[in-house]
């Protein structure tokens, strides 16, 4: 998957591994789901970014963990003639993941990487409103925790 990941704000960093991992988990994800020649955006933020995109985007006056943006359900023009899908935009708050990995007990990439793929699946219709969608979301998110091995620790 071609995926291309920033921060916000700019200054925002993560260890290389978790970089290369982010990564891995897209190409992954592409590959199990034959989405592997797509476009995925990936911004890395604070709680207070993600606080003014929930409010502004969801209504919704608080920060969270993950928001996702899919390409699929926006007014954007449809790319004629193009051997690729851009799947969307996926934002996952840093100061969250650590607040849930310490809260959950495991690892901060670990955190990171399932938000990823609960973003993901998003991307790709998946949702977990109602309790059998959120049933079949999880057993997904699992299945791909699995295939990536990344595990609670």
């Amino acid at each position: 998957m071609n995926t291309t990941i920033s921060f916000e704000p700019e200054d925002l960093t993560v260890e290389e591994n978790i970089f290369e991992e982010i990564l891995r988990a897209a190409d992954v994800v592409g590959e199990l789901y034959g989405v592997e020649n797509s476009e995925l955006s990936i911004t890395l933020t604070d709680d207070k970014h993600i606080h003014a995109l929930n409010k502004k985007y969801r209504g919704v006056d608080r920060a969270t963990d993950v928001l996702s943006f899919a390409f699929r359900e926006s007014d954007e023009p449809e790319v004629i003639g193009e051997d690729f899908e851009i799947l969307g935009d996926i934002i996952i708050s840093l100061e969250r993941a650590k607040l849930q990995a310490e809260e959950f007990g495991h690892s901060f990439l670990r955190e990171i990487i399932f938000l990823e793929v609960h973003g993901l699946l998003h991307l790709l219709g998946y949702d977990h409103i109602a309790d059998d969608e959120r049933q079949e979301m999880e057993t997904e998110q699992r299945f791909i925790m699995e295939k990536l091995k990344i595990f609670r620790e």
